[in-house]
């Protein structure tokens, strides 16, 4: 999904460039894991999450697919 951010990553850093976002579901799909699991990656640092206004926690994709590369080289 394409979105204009404008809002505050979880770092308090605003955002306002154009950025593929991904929700929980979306990136869970592409790792094969369940959902809480991409919620306790960015709650360890291993993702960034950004929060909606609504609250909801969305990924960079293009964060997600580095991530997924580096997975992929070590297996």
């Amino acid at each position: 999904m394409d979105i204009l951010l404008n809002e505050l990553n979880e770092g308090g850093q605003h955002l306002s460039e154009q950025e593929v976002l991904l929700t929980p579901s979306e990136v869970a799909h592409l790792f094969r894991v369940d959902p809480k699991t991409v919620t306790r990656w960015a709650k360890a640092g291993k993702l960034t999450s950004i929060r909606t206004l609504g609250g909801h926690r969305r990924y960079k994709e293009s964060e997600v697919k580095a991530l997924l590369n580096t997975v992929v080289k070590e297996g």
